[in-house]
């Protein structure tokens, strides 16, 4: 359907490749470059969809957003902007946008949205109270942190179940707290509670509470997490480390928002958003029988998945920054990093991830008195760490694949210190092994995944089935 779109942006050739992508639809495109002459429009009634920068010469484009919906509810509209920070993207939904994109967007996501907008109905849902806190809690501009804070902006104004998965180190707490604090149950608490920390037999109890009397101990009445977090957030840590009665209890709230305390009778209301996290693969869980199917989908209705450090290496400036400047406001000397240091830091593995990174910036806060840190203190400091990426060249970059494999297997029990590393070492060696050869090979045959599955050597099905598995993200911007 055709429709009068209305662009704002101060880059004229972001202005010239949307004329030309919506005009080939069959909209009819009007330009500028300032949101004075946009506003004009839109108070003359004009445009049937707004795409609008947020810096502009005159005007933010997201100070704009509440008076459009003011004057016209129904109009829709979306922003995009340079400033990839999750602050951006709470405050462009809260303040009513449809969508927010980051710069460079893909154009086809655009045109999708575009075309999303066109045609969903109109919300009638009141605008939430708008946060102004500066103090962001997720650092990273990456592609991989914009599509985690466009998840929390869209799932900020709902009680959908979320499961955050990643490896230790990688910050799913933080996610979990930024969906509450920016969600509509912020004013009530958020209570958090590790499956691993917690003995099998008190899980129950800490969950749910227990009744006097109810058990050996048990000298008075005791709220469990459930109760502490009523109106607010219970996030449940480690859910893969849940024993099995416990998820079957667990479930049981879920599925009817009630539940009976421990030596209880009575049915209590259970009244809290559930976001639980885990860094373990729960399929495997459930094909081995440790992990319930249906209490999977249950806390699966909105996944969010976070990236290992090592697939997000453009943001560790940022975060070295930010570490750094943390240390600075506790009392430590201020330090920087030359660019050899930052780049010897862009080719380290990160087995610990983002909270690796943190000790590593504190320790050389704290340990060394120079102010600017050289790359012959980064090496000193990971020589001792067995798990970098291999290096680019020599002997390394001439290892045969087998060895290669058999240095990474070895490199496990060394990190265990001569104990046996959690069950599944071995599809855990295989999930490694598989997934950057699709990623490889897809990115070879420009996301073409019949020329991929050809060149692999399977079915076209079993590599689509892989990709879904592993959570391949699709080539963007490719045929």
């Amino acid at each position: 359907m055709s429709a009068t779109i209305l662009v704002a942006d101060d880059d004229r050739a972001i202005r010239t490749v949307l004329n030309q992508a919506l005009a080939r639809l069959g909209h009819d495109v009007r330009m500028t470059g300032n949101a004075t002459t946009l506003w004009r429009w839109i108070a003359d009634g004009e445009g049937d969809l707004v795409i609008t920068d947020v810096i502009m010469p005159d005007e933010n484009g997201l100070d704009l957003i509440p008076r459009i919906k003011k004057l016209r509810p129904d109009l829709r509209v979306i922003v995009m902007s340079a400033q990839n920070t999750l602050l951006t993207a709470v405050k462009a939904t809260e303040r009513g946008a449809f969508e927010y994109l980051p710069k460079p967007f893909d154009l086809r996501e655009l045109i999708s949205v575009v075309e999303r907008a066109l045609s969903a109905p109109v919300s009638t849902a009141d605008d939430e109270e708008e946060v102004d806190d500066e103090q962001l809690p997720l650092i990273g501009r990456s592609s991989a942190m914009q599509e985690i804070y466009r998840s929390i902006a869209r799932l900020m104004g709902t009680d959908l179940s979320v499961l955050i998965t990643g490896e230790s180190g990688t910050g799913k707490e933080l996610v979990a707290r930024a969906l509450h604090d920016f969600g509509k149950r912020r004013s009530g608490p958020f209570v958090a509670i590790n499956m691993a920390a917690i003995p099998r037999e008190l899980i129950e109890s800490e969950l749910f509470g227990h009744e006097r009397g109810s058990f050996t101990g048990a000298a008075q009445r005791s709220a469990g997490r459930f109760e502490q977090a009523k109106g607010g957030t219970l996030f449940l840590d480690e859910i893969g480390d849940m024993p099995f009665e416990a998820q079957t209890r667990l479930l049981r709230v879920l599925q009817e928002g009630e539940y009976t305390s421990v030596g209880g009778r009575a049915p209590i209301r259970a009244d809290s958003r559930i976001i639980a996290a885990t860094h373990r693969d729960l399929s495997q869980l459930i094909r081995q029988g440790t992990f319930r199917e249906d209490l999977f989908y249950r806390l699966n209705v909105a996944p969010i998945r976070i990236p290992p450090l090592r697939e997000r290496t453009a943001d560790i400036p940022a975060l070295v920054r930010h570490f750094a400047g943390q240390a600075a406001k506790e009392g430590l000397p201020a330090k920087v990093l030359d660019e050899a240091a930052m780049e010897r830091l862009r080719r380290y593995r990160w087995p610990g991830n983002v909270r690796e990174l943190e000790n590593l910036v504190r320790r050389l806060a704290a340990l060394y008195s120079q102010e600017v840190i050289g790359v012959d203190v980064i090496d000193s400091e990971l020589a001792a760490t067995p798990s970098e990426l291999p290096a680019a060249s020599g002997a390394a970059a001439d290892e045969g694949l087998g060895s290669a494999v058999e240095r990474h297997i070895n490199e496990y029990f060394v990190a265990h210190k001569g104990a046996m590393p959690a069950a599944g070492l071995y599809d855990r060696i295989l999930r490694e092994v598989e997934r950057p050869l699709i990623v490889a090979t897809l990115v070879a045959t420009r996301g073409n995944q019949i020329k991929a599955a050809h060149v692999l050597g399977l079915n076209r099905n079993t590599l689509r089935k892989k990709i879904r598995e592993l959570d391949i993200p699709v080539v963007r911007g490719l045929k």
